[in-house]
């Protein structure tokens, strides 16, 4: 991770390197590399525009949905269940009641530790048993950065994140992240190359 976030300000370098060699060029350098455009695609916004909302919205309708969460009265075995039939790694753990209010999060780490581990069944243990609790919670906004969101992942050795407006608005993962950054980079060395080669060959 921190090789990837390396990388990612070496490119900067690389356009401020660049700018500083030909500073009359600075325009055509910048809207070369995608950063002066009136109209930028959310691929093409630069790390440092890159939210949790952008990384959301690639994710389709399939960012929020009743499957993303569970109630802290259902059993670890239905709520695991929704879990594998859903293809995700956690659930976000509600408090009974209309409100939505979280509770915290059930992954598949509480569910290796607490029932495995400790060979409990998962038939009869509510969620509420195993979960990680609210106060232990580390959860994102929709405008975070995307850096942010991952530094946060990193230093907390999570995978999952709630991201919450006030109510919880989906769950992005460290792959969603990486997915995000790694084509960031990729359409930022790609007009890096273009630039390299335009004029100057």
């Amino acid at each position: 991770m921190e090789g990837l976030v390396r990388g990612i300000r070496s490119c900067q370098e690389t356009l401020r390197v660049a700018i500083l060699k030909h500073p009359s060029e600075r325009r055509n350098i910048l809207s070369r590399s995608g950063r002066v455009t009136s109209s930028i695609p959310v691929r093409e916004k630069g790390l440092e525009n890159l939210t949790v909302a952008d990384v959301l919205m690639t994710k389709g309708e399939e960012k929020i949905g009743s499957w993303l969460w569970c109630h802290t009265t259902d059993s670890v075995h239905e709520a695991v269940k929704n879990m594998a039939n859903n293809n995700i790694g956690s659930l976000v753990v509600l408090k009974p009641g209309e409100q939505g209010l979280i509770a915290g999060i059930l992954t598949e780490r509480d569910y290796m530790r607490k029932i495995i581990a400790q060979e409990r069944s998962s038939k009869y243990t509510r969620v509420g048993e195993i979960m990680t609790d609210e106060n232990k919670l580390v959860t994102v906004t929709s405008d975070t950065n995307i850096l942010q969101a991952m530094q946060l992942m990193t230093d907390h050795h999570i995978r999952h994140v709630p991201v919450i407006d006030g109510k919880i608005v989906g769950i992005v993962s460290i792959v969603d992240v990486v997915r995000a950054v790694v084509e960031q980079q990729g359409g930022e060395l790609k007009r890096l190359n273009e630039f390299i080669k335009g004029d100057y060959y």
